[in-house]
C-alpha cells in the first residue's frame, strides 16, 4: 500500500519551507518514526518522520526545493522490504584487466554536509557523495559544488594553476558566494525591522554580584543534590527580571498599531546561540517558576538547540527577552529589541574590578547590564527604574525570595 509523506502543517507565521537534506534514498528500507528529511523554515529545522515501516518508493522534491504545508514530498510502500542485492554471476576466467584508476585521495578533508551550500548539498545527496572525502578548494578549505561535481565524475578537485616560474604571483585570494540560510535571512529581516520601526534607546548600569556568588557557593551543592540541576547565574537574572516586570508593567508591554498591550504574565525569551544562528525559546509563566524550574527549563532548551530539536511552539510568543553576551566575553553591548516586544535585557561578562564601598576600595565581581527599549511607549525613567530594580535584587538576593 502506497503512503504519502507530506510537509507538516506549518503555523500561520511560516509560509513555506526548504528541503535541507534527505536522509534516505529511493529503495531504502525505513522504520516507523525514522527521520526521512529535514525541512528548513525561517525559524527552525523540522524533521519529517516516516509514518510506517516500509520502503521509500519515490522522492518528489529534492534538496533545495521550496515546499508548502501539507504538500506531498515522497511516497512510501508500506510493509515492503528493501530489494536484496542480486547474486554475482559466475564468470569465465579472463585475463586480468588493468585496475580502474582510484579517485585521488584528498590532500585535505573537506567540511561536512552542514558546511555545504544548498546547491552543494543537493549534489552530495543526489550523487551519494560523502563531503568529508572531497578535497575543498573554497575558502578555508570548504567544499564547493564544483568540487563535488568533479569528484562524482571520478576526478579529484582541480588543483590551483601553477604560477609561471619567471613571474611569481602574490598569495591566492579565494572567495565563495553562498546564499543565506532561511533562518539567517529571517534573523536579518527581523533585525532590520527592529531598527527601522522602533525608536530604540539603551540605558546601562552595573551590578555587584558578590552576594549571588556567595549564595551559589554556599548553597550550590545542596541545590544540585535536591533538584538535580546546577544553580547558575541565569536563574537569578530571570527571577529578578520577572519580579521587576511585575512592578514595571510597561516594560512587559507591546505595541499593536496605536494600542499598547499590557501582558499580565511574564513569558521570557532566552537568547540561545546555535550553529545556524540566534534563537529565542520562551520560558512561559516565569512569575510562577522556582529557581529550579528556571534552571531546568533553560537546560532543556539549550540541549534542544544543540540537537536541532527546538519546535516552532518553543520559539513563539514571549513578552521580554534576556540575552547573555557574557558567555562569549562581551564586556558591554547594546542589545536589539525583539519585536513585537518592547524591551530586552543584556547581560555581560563578570569581571573582578576595584570599587569603593563604605569608603574602602575593594575587589568585587562586577557586571555591566543594559536595557534597550522602545522609546515610543517606554520613557527613560521607567527603563532606568526597571534596571535599578534588577540591580537591587541581585545585590540583595533575599529581596527576590521575599518578593520585595
Amino acid at each position: 500500500m502506497s503512503i504519502e509523506v507530506k510537509v507538516p502543517v506549518l503555523p500561520e507565521s511560516v509560509s513555506d519551507a526548504t528541503i535541507a537534506s534527505w536522509h534516505k534514498k529511493v529503495g531504502d528500507a525505513v522504520k516507523r518514526d525514522e527521520n526521512l528529511v529535514d525541512l528548513e523554515t525561517d525559524k527552525v529545522v523540522l524533521e519529517v518522520p516516516s509514518p510506517v515501516d516500509g520502503v521509500l518508493k519515490e522522492i518528489k522534491h529534492q534538496a533545495g526545493d521550496t515546499v508548502n504545508s501539507q504538500q506531498v514530498i515522497a511516497i512510501l510502500e508500506e510493509g515492503a522490504a528493501a530489494p536484496a542485492p542480486a547474486p554475482a554471476a559466475k564468470e569465465e576466467p579472463k585475463a586480468a584487466a588493468a585496475p580502474a584508476p582510484a579517485k585521488a585521495e584528498a590532500p585535505q578533508a573537506g567540511k561536512g554536509m552542514d558546511e555545504l551550500s544548498p546547491a552543494g548539498r543537493r549534489v552530495a545527496t543526489e550523487e551519494h557523495i560523502d563531503p568529508s572525502k572531497v578535497a575543498g578548494t573554497g575558502r578555508d578549505g570548504r567544499v564547493t559544488k564544483e568540487d563535488l561535481v568533479n569528484y562524482g565524475k571520478g576526478g579529484a578537485a582541480p588543483a590551483p594553476a601553477a604560477a609561471p616560474p619567471a613571474r611569481p604571483t602574490p598569495g591566492a585570494r579565494p572567495e565563495e558566494r553562498v546564499p543565506m540560510t532561511r533562518m539567517r535571512a529571517r534573523i536579518a529581516e527581523r533585525l532590520m525591522q527592529s531598527k527601522n520601526s522602533i525608536a530604540m534607546l539603551t540605558s546601562f548600569n552595573e551590578v555587584n554580584l558578590a552576594e549571588v556568588v556567595k549564595m551559589r557557593k554556599s548553597l550550590g551543592e545542596q541545590f544540585q543534590k535536591t533538584h538535580g540541576i546546577k544553580l547558575g547565574f541565569m536563574s537569578f537574572f530571570v527571577k529578578a527580571t520577572a519580579e521587576a516586570l511585575k512592578r514595571h508593567p510597561i516594560i512587559n508591554a507591546s505595541v499593536d498599531g496605536n494600542d499598547i498591550i499590557y501582558h499580565g504574565y511574564q513569558d521570557i525569551s532566552i537568547a540561545v546561540s546555535t550553529d545556524k544562528g540566534l534563537v529565542t525559546p520562551v520560558l512561559r509563566d516565569v512569575q510562577d517558576m522556582s529557581f529550579a524550574d528556571i534552571e531546568k527549563g533553560i537546560a532543556d532548551y539549550a540541549k534542544k538547540a544543540r540537537d536541532g530539536k527546538l519546535s516552532l511552539e518553543d520559539l513563539q510568543g514571549g513578552t521580554f527577552t534576556i540575552t547573555n553576551g557574557g558567555t562569549f566575553g562581551s564586556l558591554l553591548s547594546t542589545p536589539i529589541v525583539n519585536p513585537p516586544q518592547s524591551a530586552i535585557l543584556g547581560m555581560h561578562t563578570i569581571k573582578e574590578r576595584a570599587i569603593v564601598e563604605n569608603g574602602l576600595v575593594q575587589a568585587a565581581p562586577m557586571m555591566y547590564i543594559a536595557i534597550s527599549y522602545d522609546h515610543r511607549i517606554i520613557d527613560g525613567k521607567d527603563a532606568v527604574l526597571f534596571l535599578v530594580d534588577i540591580k537591587d535584587q541581585l545585590e540583595n538576593p533575599q529581596r527576590m525570595l521575599l518578593g520585595l
